[in-house]
């Protein structure tokens, strides 16, 4: 069977090239004469994988010196319990920006540990759109703000990074190296990596050093920071076989130019899908054009029987999992790094055909 072109929000679709050397080196890595899947993550062969893999990242993002990198377990939802176990203190403050459903799991259970209070949130709107820099309203004495960069669900993407003196926090698990992002800008990043990295199993944490060792003594040591970073994210066994996969994507994107060259590839994508979704009135993009996303691309008949059809059909003609969320509804199309632009061509064509096929009433 031949592959498909999968929209999935995640686990996402990964590159060919990546998925064909994996499938190369499955019986024996190199010359050890095993799978990646089978070795120990204190032999110096898997030591050297989780070092380059690392090292792959910190060029890729050109990750300042001062900041760590954790390869952890748990998913980005583990982190929003670990953000601020290790960053608020007994009596301290943070501020959380609400842009989603993700940011406001998030904002909930920091709540259990301390002051947290909402800067802004476009829930009134249905998350149509992200708040505007104008419209954040922090509180003097802050330890962190929390936000959600990229918003999977909705579809939308923050076109600008907040302005704080306090440490900025930013989920960035659906847009993570999909395009340059000054690491400095954030006192902390955390990825889930199923969207652009890696399968589901790992995630990364970008921390800057003066932030380690903070931890409350409530925080259970997976949880803590620095235990993680004394231990070279191997305080206990890593999920290897997602760390190995991952530094492959890290090596096909360096390989192909780095981030400026990812960006002008995911670009070109969603301009399409954009385009055509604004020269017509069949489809409505229900994103403020301000703050669409460019991994994540919603949109509605108006009809939900005739959007159930749409992605039934669509499936059939392999352009897979085009259902949207089902607290949102509709449509969405998740166009990551790996989908090919010809899979946005075949989307857009088929929504043409679609269109042209079933008439609203």
């Amino acid at each position: 069977m031949e592959r498909v072109f999968n929209f999935s929000a995640g686990p996402s679709m990964l590159p060919e090239e990546v998925l064909k050397k994996a499938a190369a080196e499955m019986l024996c890595y190199e010359d050890s004469g095993m799978s990646v899947m089978e070795m120990s993550h204190r032999s110096p062969v898997y030591e050297k994988i989780i070092a380059d893999a690392e090292a792959k990242l910190r060029q890729l993002m050109q990750i300042p010196d001062n900041y760590k990198v954790l390869f952890l377990q748990g998913g980005a939802s583990t982190q929003f319990a670990a953000v601020p176990l290790n960053l608020l203190p007994e009596n301290g403050k943070a501020d959380y920006i609400l842009s989603g459903q993700f940011s406001t799991k998030a904002y909930k259970e920091a709540q259990k540990y301390g002051d947290v209070a909402c800067a802004a949130s476009t829930k009134e709107e249905n998350f149509a759109r992200v708040p505007t820099a104008s419209e954040l309203k922090f509180r003097d004495g802050i330890d962190y703000v929390h936000m959600c960069f990229n918003n999977t669900i909705y579809g939308t993407k923050f076109p600008y990074i907040p302005e704080t003196e306090a440490t900025l926090v930013a989920d960035m698990s659906s847009c993570i190296i999909s395009e340059p992002v000054d690491v400095s800008k954030f006192g902390l990043i955390y990825a889930g990596a199923q969207k652009n990295m890696a399968p589901a199993g790992l995630t990364v944490v970008i921390v800057r050093e003066d932030l380690l060792g903070k931890a409350r003594d409530i925080t259970p040591a997976m949880l803590d920071y620095k235990l993680m970073a004394d231990n070279d994210s191997m305080y206990n066994t890593p999920p290897c076989y997602c760390i190995y996969v991952a530094k492959l994507v890290y090596e096909w994107i360096l390989d192909m130019g780095g981030l400026e060259v990812m960006k002008a590839r995911n670009e070109k994508k969603a301009k399409l899908l954009y385009d055509y979704l604004d020269s017509q009135d069949y489809y409505i993009a229900p994103v403020a054009k301000d703050s669409r996303s460019m991994m994540n691309v919603t949109f509605i008949t108006g009809d939900a029987e005739l959007d159930k059809k749409f992605a039934s059909e669509a499936s059939a003609a392999g352009l897979k999992n085009l259902k949207g969320h089902r607290s949102v509804g509709g449509m969405r199309a998740s166009i990551y790094n790996a989908m090919p632009y010809e899979g946005v061509e075949k989307l857009v064509a088929f929504m043409a055909e679609f269109a042209k096929n079933n008439p609203k009433k």
